[in-house]
């Protein structure tokens, strides 16, 4: 989804991204090229991951037909990566409309609801044609899953909520985030799809610039 150019019924920016295409980059064995495949960053972005730890954060938006596509794909990956490697999720808000769901997501956060109910909450935008895109609609989606919607609500429209809903845009945009899905990497690198042509390549990257953060860590 390109935060340039983006509509309720837009698709997302990166048509490839839920393509398992192996690019010529990799099939050669030539290792990804700086400004090519990722993006070092200027400046780089503090971190919440324990010292000795590699972050990496998926930008993303629950709206966004290609994260619900890469999200199984994300999974897989997150389960083979060594103890070293803190994932952090992101939800981004180019525009005011997606702050509902970020909102959502850190809500069942903290509610403890995360795990249960984050591959629900894609199932039912892109598979149920639930938006969940105003409160309304998802106190009432919450409330069918077994949550306590009235402490679903007031956490939700909470200080807390909000401040991490602020903070997301803030780490959203000292990445220069460009679309979603993307890969932040231990404050210093950017990738996306739109860089590497399909995110099964931009997971590749992030292999590549997790290793290479290990060495100045």
């Amino acid at each position: 989804m390109n935060r340039r150019e983006f509509s309720a019924g837009a698709a997302c920016l990166f048509a490839t991204a839920a393509l398992g295409v192996a690019g010529p980059v990799f099939a050669q064995g030539k290792k990804p090229e700086d400004g090519g495949d990722y993006i070092s960053l200027d400046k780089r972005v503090p971190v919440d991951a324990p010292a000795g730890k590699v972050e990496v954060i998926e930008f993303f938006w629950y709206g966004c037909p290609h994260c619900n596509a890469f999200e199984p794909r994300l999974v897989s990956w997150i389960k083979r990566q060594q103890p070293d490697v803190a994932i952090r999720r992101v939800p981004a808000a180019f525009r005011d409309d997606m702050v509902p769901q970020q909102r959502l997501f850190f809500t069942l956060e903290a509610m403890g609801k995360l795990d249960e109910l984050h591959e629900k909450v894609f199932r039912a935008i892109h598979e149920e044609r639930n938006p969940l895109d105003r409160e309304a609609l998802i106190v009432d989606w919450v409330g069918k899953q077994g949550v306590d919607a009235v402490k679903f609500r007031e956490l939700y429209n909470s200080f807390g909520i909000s401040s991490k809903a602020r903070r997301a845009v803030q780490v959203q945009d000292a990445y220069k985030v460009q679309g979603v899905p993307a890969i932040g990497v231990a404050g210093r690198f950017y990738t996306d799809a739109g860089l590497t042509g399909s995110m099964d390549r931009a997971l590749q990257v992030t292999d590549y610039l997790v290793a290479e953060a290990r060495k100045t860590r």
